[in-house]
């Protein structure tokens, strides 16, 4: 197999498991959940699909892993900010 097929695979396997992740989102507004577990599904998908951009199509495979921790330590600070303020938002 040459490399050329791997990558072409590769493209065609991320594509099918972003349309799979597209048929999934739609997919959790017909569960009728309540808005909070469905906003966390949404978003949990989203990030998946982000990822799998990121890291194959934008081909940062190769990145050395601080360039991770340089964004995700960042992240993770940002999402406890807004979880440690949310009840405070709701219940104004």
């Amino acid at each position: 197999m040459t490399h050329a097929h791997h990558n072409t695979r590769l493209y065609v396997w991320i594509w099918g498991a972003l349309v799979a992740l597209l048929v999934l989102g739609m997919f959790v507004f017909e569960l009728h959940l309540s808005k909070t577990t469905a906003l966390v599904l949404i978003f949990s998908i989203a990030a998946v699909k982000a990822f799998l951009v990121l890291r194959n199509f934008m081909h940062l495979q190769g990145v050395p892993p601080v360039l991770y921790a340089i964004v995700g330590i960042p992240l993770l600070l940002a999402i406890a900010m807004v979880l440690t303020l949310m009840p405070d938002i709701a219940f104004r």
